[in-house]
């Protein structure tokens, strides 16, 4: 599971599944999660680039905060911007 897990390319995301899946097992995306929380060295076998079905950031040592923060680095997650306020009816020029 682990060599799997060492060929997701930076910059992007796999699920829990699909690696259950290539491993011919695919209803076991839980015993995948449990390898992923086991990882002895999580930067080299990047364990940060597997997400839940669904996409969402779920289960990582480090925190789920340094997770994101990891996958934005990458470029695997889009950064999201502060709250800015709400744009004027009719767009910027209505004026």
């Amino acid at each position: 599971m682990l060599n799997r897990l060492a060929r997701v390319p930076y910059g992007h995301l796999t699920t829990y599944g699909a690696l259950a899946a290539e491993a011919h097992r695919p209803r076991a995306a839980r015993a995948v999660g449990t390898v992923m929380n086991r990882n002895p060295v999580p930067i080299v076998l990047p364990c940060h680039r597997v997400v839940g079905a669904n996409g969402s950031l779920t289960g990582y040592g480090g925190g789920l905060e340094r997770k994101e923060l990891l996958l934005k680095l990458e470029g695997a997650l889009q950064p999201t911007l502060p709250d800015a306020p709400p744009a004027p009816p009719g767009g910027p020029s209505s004026a």
